[in-house]
C-alpha cells in the first residue's frame, strides 16, 4: 500500500513539473509577442533575422539574483535548415551579478545568439556569459542602423522587459546552463540541447504557440 501511495505521489509530481514547464512556455510565447509588437521599440527586426538562436526567460525574479542562486528558467530555439525554428531545449541562468537597469522585481530575459560560435557556446553544458561568449547590451528599435562596433562582434545579445519597459541589460558573468529537469518534463526522456534544437526531435504540443510567434516574427534567417 505504501509503494503505491508513493508511487502515485511521484506520478503527481511528475505532472505538476510538466505543468509548470508547459505554462512557462506558454509565456515566454506571450513575451515574445509583446515585445515584438512594441511600437519601434522592439529587438530590432534586422537583428533577429540574422540570429542564429533566441533564449527566452520568462518572469525572472529578482529576489533570486543571490551569488550561486537560481535567477530563472527558459528556452533556447535555433534556425532550422531551410524554414522554422527547432524544438525548444531548456536552459537556466544562474550566478553572477546582473543588475537590474530598468528596475522592477521582476522580468522576461531575451537573448539573440548571433554566431555559430555563440550557437557552440550556447549549447554546451555550461558557459558563462562575457566570459566563455562576447555578450553585449542589445540595442532596440526596428533596426540596428545605430548600432555599437561591440553590439556588432558580440556573440550573444541581451534584452529585458520589466514594467512594460523594454531595453538591453547586461548580464556579463551570469551561467547559463542546461536544464534537465526541464528537458526531461518536455520530453519525457533525457536529451542535451544540441540534439533536440540541431536533429529531428519532434516539438511537444506545449510549444507550438512559441514556434508559431518565432516563425510570426521571423521564419527565415
Amino acid at each position: 500500500m505504501k509503494l503505491r501511495i508513493a508511487a502515485l505521489l511521484a506520478c503527481a509530481a511528475l505532472v505538476s513539473a510538466a505543468s509548470d514547464t508547459d505554462k512557462r512556455l506558454q509565456k515566454a510565447a506571450k513575451a515574445l509577442k509583446e515585445v515584438m509588437d512594441i511600437p519601434d521599440k522592439s529587438i530590432p527586426q534586422d537583428l533577429l533575422n540574422k540570429a542564429e538562436c533566441i533564449v527566452i526567460v520568462p518572469d525572472l525574479k529578482k529576489a533570486a539574483f543571490v551569488v550561486g542562486g537560481k535567477y530563472g528558467k527558459g528556452f533556447v530555439s535555433c534556425r532550422k535548415q531551410g524554414t522554422g525554428w527547432s524544438a525548444p531545449g531548456a536552459v537556466r541562468i544562474e550566478g553572477g551579478s546582473v543588475g537590474f537597469q530598468i528596475g522592477g522585481s521582476e522580468m522576461d530575459v531575451f537573448m539573440l545568439i548571433m554566431n555559430e560560435r555563440g550557437m557552440d557556446r550556447l549549447l554546451s553544458t555550461r558557459f558563462t556569459l562575457g566570459g566563455d561568449a562576447t555578450v553585449a547590451a542589445g540595442p532596440v528599435g526596428r533596426n540596428a542602423q545605430a548600432e555599437t562596433d561591440a553590439r556588432m562582434t558580440a556573440e550573444i545579445l541581451t534584452w529585458s522587459k520589466s514594467r512594460g519597459l523594454f531595453a538591453g541589460i547586461s548580464l556579463t558573468g551570469a551561467t547559463l546552463r542546461e536544464d534537465e529537469e526541464g528537458i526531461t518534463e518536455l520530453y519525457g526522456k533525457s536529451l542535451k540541447n544540441r540534439e533536440i534544437v540541431t536533429g529531428n526531435t519532434a516539438a511537444p504540443k506545449s510549444a507550438a504557440t512559441l514556434l508559431s510567434e518565432l516563425d510570426r516574427y521571423s521564419s527565415r534567417k
